[in-house]
């Protein structure tokens, strides 16, 4: 055997050229968004970055839910428990993502969700995320909690599908105007939210006092020491309000206590679906009662949503109620489901468990407040690479094709 002396290599002075050829130059290059976006590979990678870069105020109230978060919990465990039972030989080389959604074509089975007070997470606000939306083929919703107005939107993007998100007001004139404004400006469909009659108790908001808009104080000044670039932001652009009904000064929660309507009932429902001549959708649908009840008044759509557990805790699991509003529907409606939803692999969970497509709210928020438009672009492109990904593993070739055997979802005692 050779010994130690034979086998230990010899040193030698490095050249450069040796070095060059481990050094990795990009490393070392100034840090840009298109960097910072580029190490993010998964969601979760953009909600760390997006942590860094908005105040806690703003990322909690995005991040957070209501009460104990329980609904929150237990919308990420249902996701857990589903098995995939992949199908092996079979030709995926070419994967097929889009599908109908309310008779038009969708490049994925996604639809961004509507998201109020936009602006707050990054001062581009609804218009950066429309753009990123129509560019990914995908529907955008704007909310009637908006800091863009329905007419602004539409001009600032007019190629992508947009829809409109409704809550039921008190003012009743005020929200027949802005059926009739969506509708005069072009969106295809009308999404009405009916899960709050009130507003949730949303604590991380309590604690941190947040107003809309954010308010300079004493617990205030550290903050804009340790992003000052948003605040340079918020303060050198116009000024964030709401495009609906203009400026306010409270807390979220105040505000939609003032605005909702806890009288309403199936009779509005009614009135809009008389009023919207289009697609309309409601959202917030929990019990297979409810569900038959709102398509019988002609609902084109539901949505399966506890409103990303930011309402009642420990609401029922939308992932878990998905299968039964399915069945319960059928064909005379297509269904929806959110809250949760963090990756590709939990969107086919969705559509294989009966879903006509998910609505993605923190996903791409996360996106946005780590790099504006384009952190909306990359947060699109992680979800459509995950979604490619999980179906060739499947052995699916087509999106269409999951509600075939390929996934189960587990017993859990967080129902």
């Amino acid at each position: 055997m050779p010994s130690d002396e034979l086998v230990r290599r010899r040193r030698r002075r490095p050249r450069w050229s040796d070095l060059t050829e481990v050094i990795d130059p990009r490393a070392f290059a100034p840090p840009t968004t298109e960097r910072r976006l580029a190490r993010a590979h998964t969601l979760g990678d953009l909600r760390a970055i997006a942590r860094r870069r908005v105040p806690r105020a703003v990322f909690d109230y995005v991040d957070g839910g209501a009460e104990s978060e329980v609904s929150m919990a237990r919308a990420r465990a249902a996701y857990r428990d589903v098995h995939f039972h992949p199908a092996v030989l079979r030709d995926v080389s070419r994967v097929t993502l889009d599908r109908v959604l309310l008779g038009k074509n969708s490049a994925l089975p996604v639809v961004l969700a509507p998201t109020g007070y936009t602006r707050m997470m990054h001062h581009e606000g609804e218009p950066a995320v429309a753009r990123a939306a129509a560019r990914a083929g995908i529907p955008y919703t704007l909310s009637t909690m908006g800091t863009t107005s329905v007419e602004e939107l539409a001009a600032t993007e007019p190629t992508g599908r947009k829809w409109f998100q409704l809550y039921l007001w008190r003012d009743r004139a005020a929200r027949e105007s802005l059926v009739e404004r969506a509708l005069a400006a072009g969106y295809d469909t009308l999404v009405l939210t009916v899960d709050t009659p009130v507003s949730g108790a949303r604590l991380r908001d309590v604690h941190n006092g947040l107003t809309i808009p954010p308010m300079i104080g004493p617990r205030t000044l550290a903050d804009i020491a340790l992003h000052p670039r948003w605040w340079a932001n918020l303060l050198t652009t116009e000024p964030l309000k709401f495009a609906s009904f203009g400026s306010w000064k409270g807390t979220a929660a105040e505000l939609a206590d003032s605005l909702f309507d806890p009288s309403a009932g199936i009779d509005d429902l009614h009135w809009l679906r008389a009023a919207w001549p289009h697609s309309l959708v409601v959202k917030g649908i929990q019990t297979v009662e409810d569900a038959r009840k709102v398509v019988d008044a002609g609902a084109d759509a539901v949505v399966v949503s506890n409103h990303g557990g930011r309402q009642l805790d420990r609401a029922a699991t939308p992932l878990r109620v998905l299968p039964r509003v399915r069945a319960a529907v059928g064909e005379r409606a297509e269904v929806f489901v959110d809250g949760g939803v963090r990756s590709g692999a939990d969107i086919a969970a969705a559509i294989a468990l009966g879903a006509s497509g998910v609505l993605v709210g923190r996903a791409y928020l996360y996106g946005l407040m780590a790099g504006g438009e384009r952190g909306v672009d990359r947060a699109l492109s992680i979800l459509r690479t995950e979604l490619t990904r999980t179906l060739r593993l499947l052995g699916v070739a087509d999106v269409a094709e999951l509600p075939d055997g390929h996934v189960t979802l587990s017993e859990s005692t967080g129902r």
